[in-house]
């Protein structure tokens, strides 16, 4: 296949039909247990009916009723054949579970249920792969009906696995009046569920990764209609592979949602399996030649699962420790020994209390000087801080003859904060100007959310191509993750002036249940933090009034 998609070289096509019906307790899917083969992963696995597509699938496209190779090779970003997936679909969910999507010759609805019996022996025949689709067609004087068919998602099986999928997964609402059986091959049970009864720890089924995500996304659907039409709507559909990685538990399956997705990716392209999928505080993770990185045992809902620090080097050579972190003794010990030579340089990205007190401590230890820039504003801040040598910003710091630290001045969510780019890599160590998975709390007078917002826009003029946060794993493709920062927060100041028009004159306090409703309660007092930042900014911009009684308002029309 030229020109568009092109599976792994090393995977098997493959399609997989998820047959949807209403049940009592609502909405239900086929499942079938699959047979136990050995080392197989998928042996006894509850699975959806499907498999590998046979060459002789195309001779069948004539068969077809529905969309012809042409639209659906689009739809699936191939350049041909595209149809071979749902001649591939329907084929296997006949072959395993006897259920047939099938039409008169003119298009029309057949009952088939009663010519299932006469039809059993073509499942052994197609099973054994005696005969294609078109044979079984000419013969029947059936049509396949991809008409009810609907493009539901498309997974690649983990590199480094034993076998490798690539499966188009279709859905479509199950033959009326069809009984699913088991050929007992292939599928040793069938079973119909709801995603919530598949689920059910009790149970205890065993789910692949990719069945267990499409079961909590039918999930969200009561109704058997409903899941269909949410399927058949229009969408763009990209691809999903997970990736092998250990986690506290042993050998475990990482989602591209999953925070620690692209880390893993980057450290085990090959998918050996060996790259954590946990930050695990004072173990020391090799994340380049150049850089290291020791997360500290400070985790709470301010630092997500610890704050990092980084040690760059050349060879050994030239260590240079990004914050330093909170002033745990056994985290001071696990930076020094990771660090591969002497810590020569000592450099802090802002001065709140996870991130820079260890600095007079691994100074003391040993003697490395401390860079960085003071806070405008002491509240909240490191006060034991004490720089030998102030930034800021601008500065190029030579670590060795090839790596070189660019310090960039990022205020907003601190007045002092630093990012540090590492040329070299293109990586830059963001402090909290960025983190994984959530927005960094701005908190005036010392935060500032036009500063914030200045600054991350002046990120999209960098050549970076990976984040390296104060908290959570290294973040690819960091210009699209900016741009959806921005466009966040520029949402939720949008919100603010709206709550303004609808409820000002409000205090602040009035203001944070409506403008983070979708936020916990018990979150809203740091909401309360960066809301003033926004209500200060649209006041800054001539959106927003305070008066004497501390309540905000949109300003008067006119």
């Amino acid at each position: 296949m030229s020109g568009g998609y092109i599976p792994a070289a090393d995977a098997r096509t493959a399609a997989s039909l998820l047959l949807l019906r209403d049940g009592d307790a609502g909405l239900e899917v086929l499942m079938l247990r699959r047979a136990e083969r050995g080392d197989d992963p998928r042996s006894g696995a509850m699975v959806f009916p499907g498999g590998v597509l046979d060459p002789r699938d195309v001779h069948a496209h004539a068969d077809c009723i529905g969309h012809d190779d042409r639209h659906w090779s689009g739809r699936l970003g191939v350049a041909e054949r595209g149809l071979d997936y749902l001649v591939a679909a329907l084929r296997e969910c006949f072959e395993e579970v006897g259920l047939l999507l099938a039409c008169a010759p003119d298009g029309s609805a057949l009952d088939l249920a009663p010519r299932l019996g006469a039809l059993h022996p073509w499942r052994e025949r197609l099973n054994r792969g005696e005969v294609g689709m078109a044979d079984f067609c000419r013969e029947t004087g059936l049509r396949l009906d991809l008409r009810g068919l609907a493009y539901y998602s498309h997974w690649l099986t983990p590199p480094g696995s034993p076998k490798r999928f690539d499966t188009r997964f279709f859905c479509a609402l199950a033959p009326h009046g069809q009984v699913a059986q088991a050929d007992l091959g292939e599928a040793m049970e069938l079973l119909w569920l709801t995603p919530a009864a598949a689920l059910d720890p009790a149970r205890d089924l065993k789910l692949l990764p990719v069945t267990r995500r499409t079961l909590a996304d039918l999930a969200r659907h009561t109704r058997a209609a409903d899941a269909w039409q949410a399927a058949a709507v229009p969408r763009e559909i990209r691809l999903v592979m997970p990736r092998r990685a250990v986690g506290r538990q042993g050998p475990r399956v990482v989602l591209p949602d999953e925070h620690s997705y692209a880390e893993i990716g980057r450290l085990d392209p090959h998918g050996h399996g060996r790259a954590s999928a946990d930050l695990v505080p004072g173990a020391p993770v090799s994340l380049s030649e150049r850089v290291i990185r020791v997360t500290a045992p400070n985790p709470g809902p301010m630092t997500g699962p610890g704050t990092n620090s980084y040690i760059v080097h050349e060879g050994g050579r030239g260590c240079t420790v990004i914050d330093p972190g909170p002033p745990i003794d056994e985290h001071l010990r696990a930076l020094i020994a990771a660090a591969p030579g002497p810590i020569e340089r000592i450099l802090v990205t802002h001065t709140h209390k996870d991130h820079s007190p260890a600095a007079a401590l691994l100074h003391a230890a040993t003697g490395a000087p401390v860079h960085g820039r003071r806070a405008d504003h002491p509240m909240w801040q490191d006060d034991t801080f004490a720089p030998a040598v102030l930034l800021a910003g601008g500065e190029r710091l030579a670590i060795g003859p090839a790596t070189t630290l660019t310090v960039v001045h990022t205020p907003g969510h601190a007045s002092n904060h630093l990012c540090y780019l590492l040329e070299e890599e293109r990586t830059l160590f963001t402090g909290d100007h960025v983190m994984q998975g959530s927005t960094v709390v701005i908190n005036p007078p010392d935060g500032d959310m036009s500063a914030y917002l200045r600054a991350l826009e002046g990120l999209l003029r960098l050549e970076i191509d990976w984040f390296a946060p104060g908290h959570g794993w290294l973040v690819a493709q960091p210009h699209d993750v900016v741009r959806a920062l921005v466009a966040h927060r520029l949402g939720r100041e949008a919100k603010v002036a709206d709550a303004l028009r609808r409820l000002g004159p409000a205090t602040v306090e009035a203001l944070v249940p409506d403008v983070y409703a979708e936020v916990p309660k018990a979150l809203h007092p740091m909401a309360q933090r960066s809301l003033l930042a926004h209500l200060l900014k649209l006041r800054d911009d001539g959106a927003a009034a305070l008066d004497a009684d501390s309540r905000w308002s949109a300003p008067a029309a006119g």
